[in-house]
């Protein structure tokens, strides 16, 4: 990468960190803090937890398709104006209302695919699957971070305080964009990072792709579900809220390091299959046990962690294996779909989670969790083999119509070129290829010759 390159990846993906801490901060200590609003309930504050999701879900695909028209940091520079909007409503709530409105307000700032196009934009494609690839670590970090300072955080400053800290975040966040992140010579649509809306239905018809959108859709519905009640539990076994941190973190670093071995079998011995239906089997195994055991906090954490095992493992294999089910040409739109189901699955799981535990206690949060979780385990074993190709992106600017096309032709004589789909009004030539049978001298050699 260049110099430009890495100061435009290192910056938007503290951006998005910075944004989605502020969203995580909050998520382990919410549900304590909400018992003492106003007007709570158990199926308020379910929505409260999750909120933010349903507005996310409606308006990232908008946001993106905004960012086209009116310019990337514009958009992103709105979006984070109303996370911080939304922060400011929630922190002088006393309401359960008040809370749900500045939650709202907060996922009303969907930034995610404006973010993803300006990485498009300040990114040669050779590099770009690498710069994605940071983002995608710095959101994983976040979330780590996060379950684990915010009942640190709270304990000194309140959640009260939590939601002003969130809107200094944003302030921060913003002044990154504009003064960090560098300025774009162009914009423009990228098929592999942005959704093509004249593509939507294709990708709605892929079942293996819907297979894998309903899942995230699960896995993130499960989350928001848990953290209505696992801090209550964790409270009634007389560990003091301030205390939760000594749970999460262990919990979620030990289980971080035990995925490693799996994602190795996954990737490169390409066990992808067995190794994502085990993952999805720990998180049914572990709301069962948690339905059951749930007054012991050993139990809680032991099951905490086989919880967090799961989804550690498929929140790493699932964009994975849409990157490898969806055409080169149309993962942006893939993606695009992907983080609605996720953002959806977030925002309909805090309701129903809280609802669950108003009417039928914690057991029956993660029977819901369970039955949901298990629905998901039987659609899988349908699931095809996911062929195991990487995306590769092959700039064409410096050669005219006929070059491209004979260009193209030629790479599909490489052993390990499988699929290869020409855009040359883009001037970019998206390629599937096997890593394990590649020649990429010969692939090399070949863009050398024609491209330069």
């Amino acid at each position: 990468m260049s110099s430009s390159e890495k100061r435009a990846t290192w910056s938007l993906a503290s951006i998005y960190a910075l944004r989605m801490l502020g969203l995580f901060l909050i998520l382990p200590v919410l549900s304590l803090f909400a018992e003492q609003l106003e007007g709570s309930t158990p199926a308020l504050i379910g929505m409260a937890i999750g909120v933010y999701g349903i507005s996310q879900a409606i308006l990232q695909i908008p946001f993106g398709l905004m960012s086209d028209r009116f310019g990337r940091k514009k958009i992103i520079i709105i979006g984070l104006i109303l996370f911080l909007i939304g922060s400011v409503v929630a922190a002088l709530s006393s309401s359960i209302y008040g809370v749900l409105l500045g939650r709202a307000i907060q996922g009303s700032g969907a930034i995610a695919a404006p973010i993803m196009a300006l990485v498009a934009d300040l990114t040669q494609e050779v590099h770009r699957t690498k710069a994605m690839a940071l983002i995608g670590l710095s959101i994983g970090v976040s979330f780590g971070v996060a379950i684990t300072a915010g009942p640190v955080i709270a304990g000194f400053i309140g959640v009260h305080g939590i939601f002003w800290l969130i809107a200094g975040l944003s302030l921060i966040a913003i002044w990154v964009v504009r003064y960090q992140v560098p300025d774009p010579k162009q914009s423009k649509v990228h098929r592999d990072a942005e959704l093509v809306p004249g593509q939507f239905f294709n990708i709605l018809k892929n079942k293996e792709l819907l297979r894998l959108n309903y899942g995230i859709f699960i896995l993130h519905a499960i989350l928001t579900a848990s953290f209505v009640v696992v801090p209550l539990l964790m409270r009634d076994t007389d560990l003091l809220p301030a205390e939760h941190w000594k749970v999460y973190l262990p919990v979620f670093v030990i289980s971080m390091a035990a995925i490693i071995p799996f994602i190795i079998l996954a990737e490169k011995k390409r066990k992808m299959k067995p190794v994502f239906i085990g993952a999805i089997a720990a998180l049914v195994l572990a709301d069962l046990g948690l339905m059951q055991f749930n007054a012991s906090l050993p139990a809680i954490i032991g099951f905490l962690w086989l919880f967090f095992t799961g989804f550690n493992l498929l929140e790493a294999t699932l964009p994975s294996l849409i990157s490898k089910t969806a055409p080169g040409d149309l993962r942006g739109t893939a993606m695009g779909v992907y983080s609605t189901s996720q953002f959806l699955g977030a925002g309909i799981g805090g309701g129903i989670g809280g609802w669950c535990y108003g009417e039928y206690g914690a057991s029956g949060v993660f029977l819901f969790c369970a039955a949901a979780a298990l629905s998901w385990l039987i659609l899988s074993f349908s699931m095809k083999a996911p062929r195991y190709w990487a995306n590769l992106l092959i700039s064409l600017e410096k050669i005219n119509e006929q070059e491209a096309n004979d260009f193209v032709a030629a790479m599909l004589t490489i052993n390990g070129v499988e699929e290869i789909t020409l855009h040359y009004d883009e001037a970019v030539a998206y390629l599937k290829v096997d890593n394990h049978q590649l020649d990429r001298n010969e692939l090399q050699g070949l863009i050398n010759q024609y491209v330069g």
